[in-house]
């Protein structure tokens, strides 16, 4: 009897450390749904850091075309600034310091995916899609100016001079253009990625179970 009631004891001790749900696992200690900023997928970092690298090297062009553009106006009859509206706005200055500065904290944050940077490049981005809009407002307005003082050339006391520096100008500040909306494709893909992301962590947040202990 005695030998009896001791098997009986080792195998309800047994059935006990069998029971499910008595002892989690490993899969099922973490059942969290959500990652954290470091465990972010490879491709979505290079991504980030690509396009930071466009935005920076947007902002050099911007600001070098913006230079050249500025050493225009000297040789030139001052009656007829207007050819160079872009340049006294300094929109090529400070939209360039602030495309350069998303650029870079992009970059930052590919490589050391941390709240703190996140949050602070998701901020200037959409601070430099803003810069961009009001400069694809300058430059379309000074595009719209210069055809007409090209117009009014011909009356000009050197209508050659001011065919030829029109021409430029207008050739200047189309290219600012096409880098300007460059850059607002670029800021706008940065932070609707940003946005989709965070918007899918917090539905998987929402939808996942509660952990059972």
């Amino acid at each position: 009897m005695a030998s009896h009631e001791v098997d009986n004891a080792e195998l309800g001790s047994a059935s006990a450390r069998g029971t499910p749900g008595s002892e989690a696992g490993p899969d099922e200690r973490n059942t969290s749904v959500y990652q954290p900023i470091d465990g972010s997928p490879d491709y979505q970092k290079a991504k980030l850091q690509v396009l930071g690298a466009i935005q920076i090297l947007n902002a050099a062009m911007i600001l070098a075309l913006g230079v050249f553009l500025g050493s225009l106006q000297h040789p030139y009859h001052l009656q007829k600034h207007f050819f160079f509206f872009t340049f006294y706005t300094g929109y090529p200055i400070w939209g360039a310091v602030f495309f350069c500065s998303s650029g870079t904290l992009s970059v930052v944050a590919g490589i050391k995916p941390t709240r703190t940077w996140i949050q602070n490049s998701f901020g200037m981005n959409i601070a430099s899609a803003t810069i961009a809009l009001v400069g694809i407002a300058f430059l379309s307005l000074n595009l719209a100016v210069n055809i007409q003082l090209l117009r009014s050339c011909q009356f000009s006391e050197s209508p050659d001079l001011c065919n030829y520096m029109g021409s430029i100008s207008n050739g200047m500040v189309s290219l600012l253009l096409i880098l300007t909306s460059l850059e607002l494709c670029v800021t706008v893909s940065t932070v609707a990625m940003w946005c989709n992301a965070n918007c899918c962590n917090s539905r998987e947040e929402i939808s996942s179970p509660p952990n059972s202990v």
